[in-house]
C-alpha cells in the first residue's frame, strides 16, 4: 500500500489504471471535512476494501457514506457501487 507515491526520479508516481490497494478513509457524508478530516474518519484501509465494504450495504445505507483517497478524491454511493461492478475489481 503506498501513502505517498516516490519523487525520487518521478518514478512510480503515474501509475495507470485504479489504484486498488491505495490507503483511503470512510467517513459519513456530512461531517464536516476541514483540517481534521483524518480524525474524522470512521475507518481506514486499502481503497479495494472500503469499495467492497460500502458496495455491501443496502442502497439506502450506502448514502450516508464517502471514501476519501489520495489527493482528497471523495467517492460518493453511486460510483463506489460502478466502481464494485468493475471487472478488475479485486473480490476475495
Amino acid at each position: 500500500m503506498v501513502d505517498f507515491p516516490s519523487s525520487y526520479k518521478a518514478e512510480g508516481t503515474n501509475r495507470v489504471g485504479i489504484q486498488w490497494d491505495d490507503r483511503a478513509f470512510l467517513h459519513a457524508v456530512g461531517d464536516g471535512d476541514g483540517v481534521l478530516d483524518r480524525a474524522k474518519s470512521i475507518r481506514s484501509g486499502t481503497f479495494a476494501e472500503l469499495v467492497g465494504q460500502i458496495a455491501s450495504l443496502p442502497e439506502d445505507e450506502r448514502r450516508g457514506y464517502y471514501i476519501q483517497k489520495a489527493g482528497d478524491r471523495e467517492f460518493h454511493a453511486d460510483e463506489i457501487a460502478a466502481l464494485a461492478a468493475r471487472e478488475d475489481f479485486p473480490r476475495k
